[in-house]
């Protein structure tokens, strides 16, 4: 379910990183840390396994909690 999120494997970053003027463009990391960030190379499983150890990990961290405090405080949400 996960991998429906996931954005197509699409050259469109690499086109426009290609001469670009910005700067979070450059440097030849740039795509890699991308198509990293979506796990592309996960298969379906691997890639439930991953989420399901992030959200575990994430329920029992203690900054996760006092950020969910101060957002209840300022904001209201919980």
């Amino acid at each position: 379910a996960a991998a429906r999120g996931r954005p197509p494997a699409s050259p469109a970053p690499s086109l426009r990183a290609a001469g670009s003027q910005l700067p979070c463009f450059h440097g030849s990391s740039t795509i890699r840390n991308l198509k990293e960030r979506f796990h592309m190379n996960m298969t379906e499983e691997q890639l439930q396994l991953l989420i399901e150890q992030l959200v575990d990990g994430s329920m029992r961290s203690i900054t996760t909690k006092l950020y969910d405090g101060f957002q209840y405080l300022t904001n209201g949400i919980m």
